[in-house]
């Protein structure tokens, strides 16, 4: 693993922006709408990697050059040195990036935070009465 990081220069690089729903082409993405996910994260798509048993490194410090305010890259080993994939059903970037995509929203995490976003809300309602209009002097 030593040798592998001093080469990480040379890993393809992933943004989270390269995957999310909410941008469009011109600001970044990379896949079709429909096939993109809502917001991932740099810990999401590392965690995709680990399961897709992919060589990863989260750079925490970098950020998108289109979106300076969107922190964070993964760096991703496709090959080995000898030419071999690391994983046979994804030979390129843009495979790994559909992947990934379909993955995101299945993540632990995910599920996890819209079970409770969704049971919070339904006991947040407020019944606001009242006259609302401008009020005169």
């Amino acid at each position: 693993m030593e040798g592998e990081l001093a080469n990480i220069k040379k890993w393809n690089i992933l943004y989270p922006v390269y995957i999310n729903s909410k941008k469009t082409m011109a600001q970044g993405r990379r896949i079709g709408l429909t096939k993109a996910c809502e917001n991932p994260t740099c810990a999401e798509i590392g965690d995709c990697c680990t399961y897709l048993k992919i060589p990863f490194a989260i750079e925490i410090d970098k950020a998108y050059p289109r979106d300076f305010m969107q922190r964070g890259r993964v760096r991703v080993l496709l090959k080995k040195e000898d030419g071999t994939l690391f994983n046979p059903a994804i030979a390129t970037r843009k495979q790994l990036m559909l992947r990934i995509a379909e993955m995101v929203p299945r993540h632990p995490g995910r599920t996890k935070k819209q079970e409770t976003a969704s049971s919070s809300s339904t006991a947040g309602t407020s019944t606001k009465s009242g006259k609302g209009g401008k009020k005169r002097r």
